[in-house]
């Protein structure tokens, strides 16, 4: 069902009145780093809207930064995309428009709309003024028109070094709004871009490239988070002033904001290139990458993001929330499967040495389409650790000394020693089974409180567990470290554990992107960077069960 929202509504006023005969919007990221979930929420509803509305979505790139873009970035990009269920009917490059953006420019100098600056980058911040105090006029500003369009093209010409000089919109210096304070427009930047090599060594800032990319691709509706309020005079100031044909429509929404989780794009470059994490697709970074690899699926975010709406607002969504979605969506196709993370031996003494059995053990109790599957027993087992204490306090149903419980699929056993290394540690414990039993043979003689997983000794498969928790912790963040380089300092230490364990034997020859769901651990994922046919890596997805609910 469609969600309405008051971006739907403009669009569907427009349609009716008139004033648009179509819908087009676009994604347009930079590519200096990979997207994360924010931009997921701008992919859905860009996509989402021109679907409902029979128009078409671009994909875009913004690439007027040659400093910090990358086709790693493009094609991580692309990828990502695709991968949450999405097209687009044109892929464009701002960098492709670069002769239009100059010509453009030239019509500005001309019509007494821009002017070449002398001031340096501090001097330009020093004379824009503040909120409370008016700008001055740059002692360049009244320059002839043939001055500036001589300079211009010295400009591009590569005459002058970088920072030397730039190319800024006459506006008005008072304006309450700095965006309109002769914003820098052109900057010199000798170096090489990704998509146009050396042709050019002066590039348009964002903020006259953007409303020219969109009406030059005859966008309708340009889509962006509420930040771009405030320059949203300057958007259709570019797009009267350079007399473009087609008009767009600037509209803002409120960011996607998720609790204990980093937005900025900057940070999150940070994090790798300091080596925090081992890449933007590490599975604690919220790159879609990242989700991706730790087991999050692309139909879980898109109801995810769905779910938060569409607003101004931009408050904080906890983190749960986003869980939630994907156990949804795991609960019925995941396999349910026994996996022992920090094992613990376990030797069933009466049980006939050299002897094994197949037990019959269902895939998902919620989807009994998925069948069953044969898991072997025999004379060793391994068990949590966590599942034996020698000394339990009351209410502690699972293995202690006297104490019987029931094995998962299997017999009831009760432990009857505890084997201790020189240190004083248990590394096994020696038990009894009861044979009448049984799983699956209505045994109703007696009843016990616990329930463990294990898997078989003999032929259980090495593996690795890496369970985790979030990389910096909203609550232990200082709100001044927000915006500045002291979010390193609250970096949590335990934000990754790896631990090796066993599987069962069926899930020998399991392939990256697997999902399955371990008994009580919660939602599991085969890592696609670190699995091997020799050892498999799984990445904990979510635990199973969550504080959160969902209000309806």
């Amino acid at each position: 069902m469609e969600q309405s929202n008051f971006i739907r509504t403009i669009i569907k006023e427009d349609l009716e009145n008139g004033k648009r005969d179509t819908v087009v919007t676009r994604f347009p990221p930079e590519p200096n780093g990979y997207l994360h979930i924010g931009h997921a929420k701008s992919i859905i509803i860009n996509f989402g809207l021109a679907d409902d509305f029979n128009g078409q979505t671009n994909l875009r790139f913004d690439d007027t930064n040659p400093l910090k873009e990358d086709q790693e970035y493009v094609d991580a990009i692309k990828e990502d995309v695709k991968w949450l269920g999405y097209d687009w009917e044109e892929l464009h490059y701002a960098s492709n428009y670069f002769d239009e953006m100059y010509n453009r420019a030239v019509l500005l100098i001309k019509k007494g709309k821009a002017y070449v600056d002398d001031l340096n980058q501090d001097e330009i911040r020093e004379y824009r003024g503040t909120l409370t105090e008016p700008g001055k006029e740059s002692p360049y500003r009244n320059r002839s028109i043939e001055e500036n369009l001589d300079l211009f093209e010295k400009m591009k010409n590569g005459e002058y070094e970088n920072g030397q000089k730039v190319l800024r919109a006459k506006i008005d210096m008072s304006s309450p709004n700095l965006n309109l304070r002769d914003p820098v427009i052109y900057r010199i930047s000798h170096a090489t871009h990704h998509n146009t090599g050396d042709t050019w060594c002066i590039y348009p800032m964002y903020a006259f490239a953007h409303p020219l990319e969109d009406a030059i691709e005859g966008v309708t509706h340009s889509l962006c988070t509420t930040e771009f309020e405030d320059q949203r005079p300057l958007y259709n100031w570019v797009v009267a002033e350079c007399e473009m044909e087609n008009q767009p429509q600037q509209i803002e929404f409120g960011r996607l904001n998720i609790t204990n989780t980093v937005m900025s794009k900057r940070k999150l470059k940070q994090l790798v290139d300091e080596g925090i994490v081992d890449g933007w697709d590490d599975p604690r970074m919220p790159t879609i990458s990242g989700l991706r690899r730790k087991g999050y699926t692309a139909s879980a975010i898109r109801e995810f993001v769905q779910e938060t709406g569409v607003s101004k607002g931009s408050g904080a969504v906890d983190e749960m929330m986003l869980e939630h979605y994907v156990r949804e969506d795991l609960k019925l196709s995941a396999p349910r499967t026994m996996g022992i993370l920090k094992p613990l031996k376990v030797v069933i003494t009466n049980y006939p040495e050299g002897e094994s059995e197949w037990l019959e053990a269902e895939n998902n109790p919620e989807n009994e389409e998925m069948g069953t599957r044969q898991i072997p027993f025999s004379r060793e087992i391994y068990i949590e650790q966590e599942d034996f204490m020698e000394n339990p306090p009351k209410k502690y149903f699972r293995l202690f000394p006297g104490n019987e419980v029931r094995l998962k699929h299997a017999y009831f056993i009760k432990c009857n020693d505890v084997i201790k290394d020189e240190d004083g540690n248990v590394v096994e414990l020696h038990c009894t089974y009861d044979v009448e039993t049984k799983s699956g043979t209505g045994f109703t003689g007696r009843k016990v409180k616990g329930t463990l997983h294990w898997v078989d000794a003999k032929s259980a498969v090495s593996a690795e567990f890496r369970l985790y928790e979030p990389l910096v912790l909203d609550e232990q963040m200082k709100e001044e470290a927000l915006e500045d380089k002291d979010f390193l300092d609250y970096i949590n230490p335990n934000s990754l554990e790896v631990v090796q364990g066993f599987i069962e034997p069926n899930l020998k020859d399991v392939q990256p992107q697997d999902k399955f769901q371990f008994f009580r651990h919660g939602y599991f994922n085969v890592d696609s960077k670190y699995s091997t046919p020799e050892k498999p890596v799984f990445n904990r997805i979510v635990s199973l069960k969550s504080s959160f609910k969902l209000n309806k």
